[in-house]
């Protein structure tokens, strides 16, 4: 299917195919027919991806000095790898679009195939020939509503929830500064709800079709302005001002304030500068409100990828009944979008569209439409580089899963590896896919995981996906025969250990599980070097970094950072001390900030078969000046310490061995030379894959011990 991208590194703007998505669970899966172009917004998106590297970071100063505490705390090669891979991503654009349902995922009962509904998400509802999009993004379109008219529902829901910020009722006078395709909407809108609208633009075109639309007068100049407000308002000014311009001038803000009455509200929701003239604010006593896109439920991951909705004595108007408001009005006829419409382009010349907006091609638009085919078949497989001649006994590799930590770690690891192939990579969005496979040269991407697994021509698959697919892609790999590596954690309950462990045997495959800090060169020489010595004392102290509790690593794609994180550092005790967990006991803080979840700072102790001990201190809320990790062992009269897999101190009868690199080495790339070393030698895996049950099996008493406030036995006899 075709689709609209940015390469946000060069700032080039493509038409590409890409592998049509699949259905999912939470979601629809729609054709489009019509979607609009944003002409602020993504004006702003593609001026920002065409500047240069120096122009970009003066933009994000922010992003800037996190760069510069990730360059001090963890080395520049990882602060390079960090920056690189979100360089070379490719940006879908678009965020407002209507079409026809084709499929509906599990857990959606509000939509049915063939129902005609508008899509607004700045990260589903792209320029694409079709998208998924989750279930709240979407609202079904009345009928006589054109999916042209449609298209806009998104963009209009941003007019719509400014002035719900204004606390406007029927009868309140409004200026709208800027008048744009949002302005234009805002003028409809107001006089749809009772309110009698004013308009302000530079462009006197644009006043003039405001006043044929529905403003009560308008003006172009500061002046002007100025003197029919105390005309049209009988000297006290508006009761509110909503700014839709698009400008990194102050004069917005300040005539604003100029001509909006005592008490009033000044609505901020254009990009534009926001230098508050205090005298006129504390003569008038004016309120200043930056209106947040669409409304309640954007930015709100519940909401929005969950499918929960707010109860409607509480949350009156959410993004969807904002949409719905503007298709409504729409049709009713109290709003028009004919007179708004100036430019539509067919998919295939959806570049023309963004030459319009950087100046190419006539300067005056508003509302700008992209238009689908109607009936077509889209593929989720397509090939990006030639099909090539493998090597008997080769690896030929199949990805599942490719998001930021394998374009970071992962694929950077594989390209240095000789003597493998990389042949098909399958993730959830055909942009992402496409970008990978043509920057690692896999040979196809799919949205389709099956693909890999029914290839012939693939031998091993890697699996980077979100933790809650782990068991059933491993499963699902064995089975089909393919030698396996899957990102850690290896599962998020006791049954699927199990299950793994089943299919694990009945196979006869490899499974190596990303357990990769015991193959850092640090780790293992600190593990030569203190040698078989008994029962060790092991510290692991991790100040890993807050988290929101909206992020999916805390939710059921990832099981909590216990789960998903802590198990690197159980495997990590069991490589120091050769043995394995049999209990352990753990506690968390108990804060009363909200903001923090306790369970991401947690003491854990550990006590291992063979008489060892250990601790883990594992934390959130720690300053990032601190590295990161740090793992410190003690047994037989010697000790060592590794510090950030940066520095390795050892210390044996009064001398010292010290290790000491630039870089961080966490093992990723030792730990992939052994994999596919394994495979290409036919050597098994070289940690037992009973110790991965261990790990994983630790990790689940830890939680159980948080809920019980005593220790837990580690054990794996019902597995």
């Amino acid at each position: 299917m075709k689709q609209v991208i940015q390469n946000y590194k060069t700032g080039e703007l493509s038409l590409v195919e890409v592998p049509a998505p699949q259905v999912r669970a939470g979601g629809l899966l729609v054709r489009t027919r019509n979607s609009a172009v944003s002409v602020g917004t993504e004006k702003l998106m593609v001026n920002l991806a065409q500047q240069n590297l120096i122009e970009k970071a003066m933009s994000r100063p922010d992003l800037v000095r996190r760069l510069i505490d990730k360059i001090k705390t963890e080395g520049i090669r990882e602060a390079y790898q960090a920056v690189k891979g979100r360089m070379e991503t490719l940006q879908p654009l678009g965020y407002s679009s209507a079409g026809e349902v084709i499929a509906v995922g599990k857990g959606v009962d509000e939509f049915k195939v063939g129902d005609r509904v508008a899509c607004g998400s700045d990260l589903f509802a792209t320029h694409s020939e079709v998208t998924w999009v989750p279930k709240n993004d979407c609202v079904k379109v009345p009928e006589g509503v054109s999916f042209e008219d449609a298209a806009f529902a998104y963009i209009a829901a941003i007019a719509i929830h400014a002035i719900r910020c204004g606390n406007l009722t029927f009868g309140s006078k409004v200026a709208v500064i800027g008048l744009g395709l949002l302005g234009q909407l805002s003028i409809q809108i107001l006089k749809a709800w009772g309110c009698e609208a004013f308009g302000y633009d530079l462009d006197k075109k644009k006043v003039d079709l405001a006043i044929e639309l529905g403003a009560k007068d308008g003006a172009t100049e500061w002046h002007e302005a100025v003197t029919k407000t105390k005309l049209l308002t009988g000297g006290h000014g508006f009761d509110a001002a909503i700014i839709m311009a698009s400008t990194g001038s102050n004069d917005p803000m300040n005539l604003s304030a100029e001509i909006t009455r005592e008490r009033g509200t000044i609505v901020a929701c254009g990009l534009v500068k926001l230098d508050v003239p205090r005298n006129v604010f504390f003569d008038k006593e004016l309120s200043l409100v930056v209106s947040r896109a669409t409304g309640p439920g954007k930015f709100d991951s519940n909401w929005e990828f969950k499918g929960i909705n707010y109860p409607i004595g509480q949350v009156r108007w959410t993004q969807a009944g904002n949409m719905e408001e503007y298709l409504n009005l729409i049709a009713s006829g109290r709003v028009r979008m004919k007179p708004i419409i100036t430019h539509r382009y067919k998919i295939a010349d959806a570049l023309r569209a963004y030459d319009l907006l950087l100046g190419k091609e006539r300067p005056y638009y508003l509302g700008v439409l992209l238009e689908y085919e109607a009936e077509k078949q889209f593929e989720t497989k397509i090939t990006v580089n030639p099909t090539r001649n493998y090597v008997s006994g080769e690896p030929v590799v199949g990805m599942i899963g490719a998001g930021l930590f394998s374009n970071v770690t992962i694929l950077p690891c594989l390209k240095k590896i000789d003597g493998i192939s990389l042949r098909g990579v399958a993730t959830a969005t055909g942009s992402s896919g496409k970008n990978v496979a043509g920057q690692f040269g896999f040979e196809y991407c799919t949205t389709d995981h099956r693909e890999i697994l029914k290839d012939p021509k693939i031998n091993t698959v890697l699996i980077a996906t979100r933790h809650d697919l782990h068991c059933q892609m491993i499963i699902e790999a064995l089975e089909a025969g393919k030698d396996v590596f899957a990102e850690k954690p290896l599962a998020l309950s006791a049954d699927e250990v199990k299950k793994i462990s089943e299919a694990h045997k009945k196979s006869g495959k490899r499974l190596m599980v990303g357990f990769n800090r015991r193959f850092s060169p640090f780790a293992v020489r600190a593990k030569e070097l203190m040698g078989e010595v008994g029962a060790v004392t092991v510290n692991c102290r991790v100040n890993a970094g807050f988290v929101p509790k909206s992020h999916w690593v805390l939710n059921k794609e990832g099981g909590g950072r216990v789960i998903g994180e802590v198990c690197h550092f159980i495997d990590s005790i069991q490589y120091a001390t050769s043995s394995v967990p049999v209990r352990v006991f753990a506690e968390t803080i108990s804060s009363s900030n909200d903001q923090v979840a306790n369970e991401d700072n947690i003491a854990i102790t550990v006590k291992m078969k063979n008489g060892s001990n250990a601790t883990i201190l594992y934390t959130s809320v720690g300053h990032k000046g601190i590295p990161r990790e740090r793992i410190e062992v003690f047994g037989n009269n010697q000790s060592y310490v590794i510090d950030n897999f940066t520095s390795l101190v050892f210390i044996r009868d009064g001398k010292r061995e010290k290790k000491w690199s630039f870089n961080i080495d966490r093992g990723h790339q030792n730990e992939f030379n052994v994999f596919f070393d394994c495979i290409k030698s036919g050597k098994p895996i070289p940690v037992d894959f009973s110790e991965y049950v261990y790990t994983t099996m630790a990790t689940f008493a830890i939680m159980e011990s948080l809920k019980s406030g005593k220790p837990m036995e580690v054990g794996i006899d019902e597995l």
